[in-house]
């Protein structure tokens, strides 16, 4: 045999065992579910969804009897823990989740937990709304994957599903069980005839409308108001006109997202206190900013400068508790960084062009 193909064939057998070695850690829909008789229910007849194909979650369920769900969740075993809940409105919160873990030492552990919060202190172990029948968590080491088993007792389960995985190497520990804050999550809808899944965000429209005429309103044009009014007093009365324009725009934009945000919170009736606490303050600044509008006294008045210094500050406490409630409110709605990252950016643009334009005024000065 020439060098040329004995390198080529050894190339072949390389590139082979390595596409093995990688299927093997695959799961998928058309392969064969051997757990090694270790499931307590029959899964020859379990219907099978990819559910979150970016972390490779496989579910498998049937109906094994009129009030007996059978369900088995397929993961990559990264070393923390995985979770699938049952969601009335597709949030983490107000759901019930199974989640499992395979610890250092090798000890399956499966808990139910109730997610009545975002904090570690709102999320109840061995709590939840699920009538657990049985559940066993199991590992396969040669093929890299976790399986989590448990069966429902219930006619329906939900259709709002959600999946979670953990932080690398962090466990819950006894006593408390106290579960992390997840690396990744999904929320899906899932149609237990059809087996389709999609992924869905509970009323994307109206709490990206929110969030945009907040962010705009509050947070962008509120600001830019302010630089005009400060820094373009010698274009006089062009600068008042312009100045009033773009809060005014600022304040109809920022009032339209107080008020999705209000028919937002009916509908998922979720516990927001601190982020509506804040909403409502900003509203009422903004309500006495027109007020002040509208008594605001000639410039020959000796009452006039009490009634700047009430303006000026009252508009920029507004802005800072605007842009402090902005960016809480991306928090809450689990959005992506990208949020934050490119509402950042037009603050640093807008705090970039106030700082020249500060500097270049009081050398005018």
């Amino acid at each position: 045999m020439k060098p040329s193909k004995s390198i080529s064939f050894i190339c072949f057998f390389f590139f082979f065992f390595i596409a093995l070695g990688t299927s093997q850690t695959q799961d998928s829909c058309s392969s064969n579910l051997n757990l090694n008789g270790q499931v307590p229910f029959d899964t020859t007849t379990l219907h099978c969804a990819p559910v979150w194909p970016s972390h490779n979650f496989i579910l498998r369920y049937a109906r094994t009897s009129p009030n007996l769900w059978s369900f088995v969740v397929s993961a990559p075993d990264r070393n923390a823990y995985i979770a699938m809940g049952f969601s009335p409105n597709g949030l983490m919160v107000g759901s019930s989740a199974i989640v499992g873990w395979m610890s250092t030492t090798g000890t399956g552990t499966i808990k139910q937990y109730q997610l009545s919060g975002r904090s570690s202190d709102q999320v109840f172990p061995d709590q939840g709304n699920l009538q657990l029948n049985s559940s066993i968590i199991i590992s396969q080491s040669q093929f890299q994957r976790l399986y989590l088993i448990f069966q429902l007792n219930t006619q329906q389960p939900l259709t709002r599903v959600i999946y979670a995985v953990g932080p690398s190497s962090v466990f819950p520990t006894s006593p408390n069980f106290a579960l992390s804050e997840h690396s990744d999550k999904a929320s899906t809808a899932l149609n237990y005839v059809t087996g389709q899944t999609k992924s869905e965000s509970p009323h994307a429209k109206l709490r990206k409308s929110h969030g945009i005429l907040n962010m705009l309103g509050w947070g962008i044009l509120m600001i830019i108001g302010a630089i005009v009014g400060r820094y373009s007093k010698q274009w006089d009365p062009l600068w008042f006109y312009a100045h009033t324009l773009i809060q005014s725009f600022g304040f109809i934009l920022g009032l339209a997202g107080v008020i999705c945000g209000v028919v937002l919170n009916n509908k998922l009736d979720t516990n927001v206190s601190s982020h509506k606490a804040l909403g409502i303050i900003i509203l009422v600044l903004g309500c006495l900013q027109v007020m002040a509008f509208l008594v605001r006294p000639d410039k020959t008045s000796k009452g006039r400068k009490y009634w700047n210094w009430y303006h000026h500050n009252v508009g920029r406490i507004m802005i800072i508790f605007a842009i402090a409630n902005i960016f809480y409110g991306i928090h809450l709605g689990e959005e992506e960084n990208s949020w934050k990252a490119g509402y950042g950016v037009v603050l640093a643009i807008l705090l970039f062009i106030a700082v020249v334009l500060e500097i270049r005024m009081r050398k005018r000065n």
